[in-house]
């Protein structure tokens, strides 16, 4: 594995075991065996290395896939659309979810981090923009009905994923299924 994949899992194990808001980056460039200031020669700060994290070494890669779908109207079927999305985004936000949370314990960190993401045009309501202009085509299309708010729509969904991601990590309770949520969704907005 080359130098930067090396640092990209040891900023993986670490912001898993630490969390975002206690992992340092002289701890990860220890545990990657690499020396600080080679880590910086790969990675701008931390938040480069959480992003990277998330793009790179994260499950279901879930930005990618709702810009996908956004890009491509009518693309497939809608419900299977959905529940790729909703089995995506439990998975995604699961694994993620342990090392973004520490980061709300300290005010100062998450002010930094989020002008961090502003600064870069990223952040998490990016996927839900994408989802509800993936909707919002599938209502153009047809496949919504009339009165469906694909804003609304995409906020359920992806809400209803990350509280399976939240529970999943706090109880180990599987809550519902992602076929469960995918058409508890579409009966509302379909009628």
């Amino acid at each position: 594995m080359d130098t930067r994949g090396r640092m990209l899992d040891a900023a993986a194990h670490v912001m898993r075991t630490k969390g975002l808001a206690r992992a340092t980056t002289k701890e990860i460039a220890r545990e990657s065996g690499f020396s600080e200031a080679a880590l910086y020669k790969h990675f701008r700060d931390k938040t480069d290395l959480f992003l990277a994290v998330l793009r790179e070494r994260a499950p279901g890669h879930l930005p990618e896939l709702l810009a996908a779908l956004a890009e491509q109207p009518g693309r497939g079927n809608l419900r299977a659309n959905l529940l790729e999305v909703a089995r995506t985004a439990i998975e995604f936000y699961t694994e993620t979810f342990p090392m973004a949370a520490s980061i709300f314990s300290e005010p100062a960190l998450l002010a930094a981090h989020r002008g961090a993401l502003t600064e870069r045009g990223v952040g998490p309501q990016h996927v839900r923009e994408a989802l509800a202009r993936y909707l919002a085509n599938a209502k153009a299309d047809g496949d919504l009905g009339p009165d469906a708010d694909p804003e609304a729509a995409a906020a359920l969904l992806l809400g209803a994923c990350f509280m399976q991601a939240f529970l999943g990590n706090f109880t180990n309770e599987a809550g519902p299924s992602p076929e469960a949520l995918v058409d508890a969704l579409l009966t509302r907005q379909c009628a």
